[in-house]
Parts: C-alpha cells; structure tokens; sequence
C-alpha cells in the first residue's frame, strides 16, 4: 500500500523526490504519514481538501480488499524560514 500511496503523491508534486511515506501499524490500523516538500503541501490538499480525500478513497479501496484497515495523513511541516 505504501508503494502504491508513494506513486500517486509523486504524481502530484513539483518535487517528487522529497515525497516520504511512513507506514505503521497498530492494532490493525495501518496509518500512513505523508511527508512531502511544504511548496507541494496545496497541490496534495487541493481545493476544499478535495484531493487528499480522493487519495485517501482510493487507499481505503485497496485497504479493504487485503481486509485491513487504514489511516492517511499530511505530516505538519513548518513553512520555510525567510
């Protein structure tokens, strides 16, 4: 699943080669934190949040299909400092 989230992201972004998934899993919960470049932040979002939540729709598709269940999240990042 990491692969296949770490795809799309990289599809999304200006800089694909800052996109870092981190996978864990607790309790049956397998949770995906999504790190990318904090100038691609907006792209991943989209508007009204439109985006993430369509990656996170497909990633639940593919969770359910190997009967587990699944978390995707936006890691916080500080803006670059001037």
């Amino acid at each position: 699943m990491k692969d296949t989230l770490h795809y799309i992201v990289s599809s999304i972004v200006d800089n694909p080669e800052a996109v870092k998934i981190e996978e864990t899993e607790v309790e049956g919960v397998v949770t995906l934190l999504i790190h990318v470049d904090p100038l691609d932040m907006g792209k991943v979002i989209g508007k009204e949040g439109k985006v993430i939540r369509s990656i996170r729709n497909i990633m639940k598709v593919k969770a359910l299909k190997q009967n587990k269940r699944i978390s995707v999240a936006l890691a916080e990042t500080e803006p670059p400092q001037q």
